[in-house]
């Protein structure tokens, strides 16, 4: 009897331990947003924007470097990436107005989109067999989870004895230190001959006269808005709601004893359920349908935040909500890429997939800037709340119509 193939192959921990430093670097961003709108005087909706505008640059590279991948090969894609990450970083650890730290946030998009899910889902879909492939984008995409773990409570650590500038350099330097690891990175090309005749025009011509890929491209929106929004926002809010409540009691007891904390321990535990959720997520999509999985996932999305806002916040709201919403947080990507990757094929996987994820960051950028613009203009965040909820329903609903089937005329691996 054969033996089936290892799932964790070198290009899947390569692209696990790549997504993991890019992504516990970009999930620490919102534990920023006080100490330098404090340093500065800058209103919160100003470092709002630089985060938006780094998630719009990030979905607008995300196709550029899938494509370059295509083009040059992945790995030195991946290097392209991460030194445009670091030096976004080190240059935005200079910047002492709103609109430097706006543009250098350009830069860190563009490298976060060459270190992140586009290139990386690709490449690991590349590498594994038809059987292990949903369950290997999903430890992929778990490994941002365990990035997120850790990113935001070391970011909060690191600004106990150093400055924020500071920090930024030291994170600049973690991401160069990634391109160490890309020489045991070989994906074997395992798309099929029909894959690999067809160009990347006439797949991309099919792709968008498929109502199905708009549908998917319209749905990913919603995670966007919600992820960015709560990864830029949710320290800031629990850090101004839940400092009267969090004085003595348990939480503080077993050291949580700042606003501060708590937000940074939110976001970690978002990352940790998380982890549970998209391993869960990969072993789903491999059995049952994807579309319906992600139509589930959304709906629980929009009943979980609705009943957090609904409710009184305090800090054990905030836990619960954490863990709710993190065990939902990531669990679309494996979905959604494994969507495109069974429909579209393998060989122009990290160019489709990066279109539709420009949708996400779309809506990543909208959550960032509307948490901040309606944070001025209200004076809280219950506006854009009310809009996720509102957006995460719809792309429920979005995901019902999808032919999951190949697509005509084109023979997947």
């Amino acid at each position: 009897m054969e033996k089936s193939p290892s799932i964790f192959t070198p290009v899947l921990v390569v692209g696990c331990l790549i997504i993991m430093v890019s992504f516990a670097v970009r999930a620490s961003f919102g534990v920023f947003q006080i100490p330098i709108a404090s340093e500065f005087g800058w209103l919160r909706s100003e470092f709002s924007l630089a985060i938006a505008i780094q998630n719009l640059a990030w979905g607008i590279g995300q196709p550029i470097f899938g494509a370059l991948a295509e083009k040059i090969g992945d790995r030195r894609a991946i290097v392209i990436g991460s030194v445009v990450y670091a030096i976004g970083l080190v240059l935005s650890a200079q910047s002492v107005s709103p609109v430097e730290h706006q543009a250098y946030a350009w830069l860190v998009g563009f490298g976060i989109a060459g270190t992140g899910f586009g290139v990386i889902l690709a490449v690991v879909g590349r590498a594994a067999t038809a059987e292990n492939r949903s369950m290997s984008l999903a430890i992929a995409t778990a490994a941002g989870s365990a990035g997120q773990v850790f990113g935001a409570p070391l970011a909060e650590w690191m600004l106990g004895f150093l400055t924020w500038q500071s920090t930024f350099i030291v994170f600049a330097g973690a991401i160069l230190a990634m391109i160490l690891t890309l020489p045991l990175m070989r994906a074997p090309a395992l798309a099929s001959k029909a894959e690999l005749e067809e160009t990347l025009g006439q797949i991309l011509v099919k792709a968008f006269k498929d109502p199905s890929f708009t549908l998917i491209f319209i749905g990913f929106f919603s995670c966007g808005y919600q992820l960015a929004f709560i990864t830029a926002h949710f320290p800031a809010f629990v850090t101004e709601l839940c400092g009267p409540i969090l004085a003595g009691g348990v939480l503080h007891n077993i050291g949580i004893t700042t606003t501060s904390a708590l937000g940074a321990v939110a976001i970690s535990l978002i990352g940790l359920a998380n982890i549970a959720g998209t391993l869960l997520a990969g072993w789903a999509g491999k059995r049952y349908s994807k579309k319906y999985l992600l139509a589930g996932i959304y709906t629980a999305r929009t009943v979980i935040s609705a009943i957090f806002i609904l409710m009184p916040i305090t800090p054990l709201s905030v836990i619960l909500f954490s863990i709710g919403m993190g065990s939902l947080w990531l669990a679309t990507v494996p979905l959604t890429s494994g969507l495109v990757a069974h429909i579209y094929g393998l060989r122009y996987m990290g160019t489709l997939y990066g279109i539709v994820f420009f949708s996400h960051q779309l809506g990543s950028f909208m959550g960032v800037w509307l948490g901040g613009r309606l944070y001025d203009v209200y004076g809280g965040y219950t506006a854009v709340w009310w809009i996720g909820v509102a957006v995460s329903a719809f792309s429920a609903l979005v995901h019902l119509p999808i032919r999951e089937k190949r697509l005509e005329g084109l023979v997947t691996a």
